[in-house]
């Protein structure tokens, strides 16, 4: 079997309490997972099992306090922060639950960016962008508008149109589905099932559990790396 795009073993993860006397608050231990290219994994695992605090070492917003985090044969586990800015840049997507942007940029900006970043001429960054906000139905009275106008559906699907707008080899998914209606989470399937077909190393959150049924190849409880002793 080739090399996996996430390799994770052993990792653990503190959180120190500064305003409770620094009390050291163990949150996960020995965590231990590998997805291959052209597949797609599911964290599961109860509210507060640590989902969402691997998924953000993984991206490097979090340390890891123990073990190995291999992402695209880079170590996270000490990077310096110019090595993450770099894997992100170049390697490892990531669709959050929440669209962050500097307000007044317009949305066909938006969705453009991560091509403008890596060299992409203004004029086919913004063709391309255009074709994903008509993709997931972004109606084009509202590309030169700032998405934070948006509804929470609309900020989504901008998110999801950002996200999926570069072939990335690597891509984390934080509830990509939510907020939105029937039509366009089979919109959000489809480009899952399309980025998979490429070859892309898929991990996310899920708790709709027909689309964890219909995009993912399998699912890893988390719950299994909660520490003893630690509350859920």
């Amino acid at each position: 079997m080739s090399k996996a795009m996430i390799e994770i073993s052993g990792v653990g993860k503190r959180f120190v309490l500064h305003n409770q006397a620094g009390v050291v608050l163990p949150v996960m231990e020995g965590a231990a997972l590998s997805v291959q290219a052209g597949e797609c994994v599911a964290l599961v695992g109860a509210s507060g099992a640590g989902k969402s605090t691997l998924m953000r070492m993984i991206w490097g917003n979090y340390r890891c306090d123990d073990g190995s985090i291999q992402v695209a044969g880079v170590e996270l586990c000490g990077a310096e922060p110019r090595e993450v800015i770099d894997l992100r840049r170049t390697k490892l997507g990531y669709v959050s639950q929440f669209l962050r942007v500097i307000p007044r940029v317009p949305t066909l900006q938006v969705v453009a960016e991560p091509l403008l970043a890596q060299g992409l001429s203004d004029a086919a960054a913004r063709a391309r962008a255009s074709e994903m906000l008509a993709r997931v139905n972004i109606p084009q009275r509202l590309w030169s508008l700032s998405p934070t106008t948006f509804s929470g559906g609309e900020q989504q699907r901008v998110n999801i149109a950002r996200g999926f707008i570069l072939d990335w080899p690597v891509m984390l998914l934080d509830e990509p589905t939510a907020s939105l209606d029937a039509a366009n989470r089979a919109v959000v399937l489809d480009l899952i099932r399309e980025a998979k077909a490429r070859g892309a190393a898929i991990l996310g959150i899920f708790h709709d559990a027909d689309a964890r049924a219909a995009i993912c190849d399998r699912e890893v409880d988390v719950t299994a790396f909660t520490p003893a002793g630690a509350a859920a």
